[in-house]
């Protein structure tokens, strides 16, 4: 469950329009560290560019780590329960280095845990891990290290 710190850092931080999820309520608040992993692609006009490909990422509560985050996107808890989602609004981040927050909305979710009955994912407080411009060779990787506070919500 959240913690008083949680509470209040969350009372703290407005939610843009796009990203709020109102009537809904918090079941867990999870910081995330890890990155966000970019593939070499040629575009549309045939230039190559980085393209987002996967999220690899820890959760934690209280600097313990509780979970992982990855491709689908999926978040996993370390008791067995995961949620999957797809994105439902986006706000942009602070500054231009980060990726922006979202709110994701869950697709599936599997086992029992804290994360079943999950309806809403958001991202917020991001830093970092936006790649952008050209690249030298298709199927070339690079990561761009983030950070960022998972919010998990379900309905009230």
């Amino acid at each position: 469950m959240l913690s008083g710190l949680d509470v209040s850092a969350r009372a703290e931080t407005k939610l843009p329009d796009a990203i709020a999820a109102p009537g809904e309520t918090v079941i867990l608040t999870a910081h995330a560290e890890g990155a966000q992993v970019y593939e070499c692609k040629a575009t549309a006009d045939g230039k190559l560019a980085w393209a987002f490909r996967e999220p690899i990422a820890s959760l934690l509560v209280d600097g313990k780590t509780v979970g992982r985050h990855y491709a689908g996107p999926t978040w996993e808890h370390v008791d067995g329960s995961s949620v999957t989602a797809k994105s439902a609004g986006s706000a942009p981040a602070a500054t231009a280095n980060d990726i922006p927050w979202l709110k994701l909305q869950v697709t599936a979710s599997h086992g029992k845990g804290v994360l079943s009955g999950v309806t809403t994912v958001q991202r917020i407080n991001t830093k970092g891990g936006k790649l952008e411009g050209a690249c030298d060779k298709a199927g070339t990787f690079k990561s761009a290290p983030y950070s960022a506070e998972y919010v998990f919500l379900k309905n009230s």
